[in-house]
């Protein structure tokens, strides 16, 4: 902790870079989750495919998926942008699906039957009702997101993986310790900030 005692404005920096990193990648994998996860609720068949291709990307081991991105987009935050952003499908594309699949299948039928198009229903019924859901994926990627996001200090980035990583170059345990404890600190607060926008959605 007297790294963190020491030198607030440096840990306060990195935990900023740290968030934009992980609310970024979130975004943009929401963007791609979110048809993923409609299609396999639409389609069973096509979605056990679908979700179970990106189960088994899920289990590879975060360091060998982000040496293969580090071939191909370089050091930096590139390549730490793009794991997170196919980690996250998994946990996002699953609850997806699952929100919609839940939807009362009367209210669908009503919507319907109000002349609404399909596209309409999805957004002014299914997707609206499956948020409770939805949100509690989001916590969870995030949360996962933002222990992965650490490995960012290793291939060049930014973030918190700075301090565990050059602390772990200079036998610094100092160091160490204050990104470890700043990244679970801030995995902590997105953890209880998400379960009260859930519980929010779900009134």
């Amino acid at each position: 902790m007297s790294y963190l005692a020491g030198h607030p404005l440096r840990v306060l920096a990195l935990t900023g870079q740290h968030v934009e990193l992980v609310a970024l990648s979130l975004a943009v994998a929401l963007l791609v989750a979110v048809p993923i996860g409609v299609a396999a609720a639409r389609r069973p068949r096509l979605g056990s495919w679908l979700l179970g291709g990106l189960a088994a990307i899920y289990t590879i081991p975060s360091l060998a998926l982000l040496a293969v991105f580090v071939q191909l987009f370089g050091l930096g935050n590139g390549a730490i942008f793009v794991a997170l952003v196919v980690y996250a499908q998994f946990m996002l594309a699953r609850n997806v699906a699952a929100g919609i699949r839940g939807v009362d299948a009367a209210q669908v039928d009503a919507a319907r039957g109000l002349g609404m198009s399909p596209a309409l229903v999805l957004a002014r019924v299914e997707l609206p009702l499956a948020l409770p859901v939805i949100v509690g994926g989001i916590r969870v990627a995030a949360v996962a997101s933002i222990a992965i996001a650490t490995l960012a200090g290793y291939v060049g980035g930014g973030g918190l993986g700075v301090l565990i990583f050059t602390g772990l170059t200079l036998h610094n345990d100092a160091m160490i310790v204050a990104g470890s404890v700043a990244a679970s600190l801030l995995a902590v607060a997105a953890d209880a900030l998400l379960r009260l926008a859930e519980r929010a959605v779900r009134v």
